[in-house]
């Protein structure tokens, strides 16, 4: 395991099911925006909106990127969702493989 400085992610974000999911996953890899999302398929979420306590089956999306592909990964998670408020939640990747986080450098590389 090497540490370095954070260069790396874990992004979070929920879809309202599978599909969305699916979708969402797939657009984010091939733009390059994302080396690898897994997904959840099941959760159920808790969540105070609008002044009350309400549920919801999501799928859960476990997105691997790059700090400096962050806003973009953001902004297109933003447009692609059908949620008013989704959520995208970033964790910064402090180690790990590091040929796993160069294979993540490689993955999202945008030039």
């Amino acid at each position: 395991m090497t540490k370095r400085s954070v260069q790396h992610l874990l992004v979070m974000s929920t879809c309202p099911g599978p599909a969305a999911a699916k979708e969402m996953a797939q657009e984010l890899v091939m733009g390059r925006l994302a080396a690898c999302v897994q997904i959840v398929p099941s959760v159920q979420s808790f969540f105070s909106w609008a002044g009350k306590v309400d549920n919801a089956a999501e799928s859960l999306l476990l997105i691997k990127t790059t700090t400096g592909r962050y806003a973009e990964l953001e902004q297109r998670i933003r447009a692609m969702h059908t949620y008013e408020l989704p959520e995208i939640i970033a964790v910064p990747i402090h180690s790990g493989s590091a040929e796993y986080l160069s294979w993540i450098d490689d993955c999202t590389d945008s030039s």
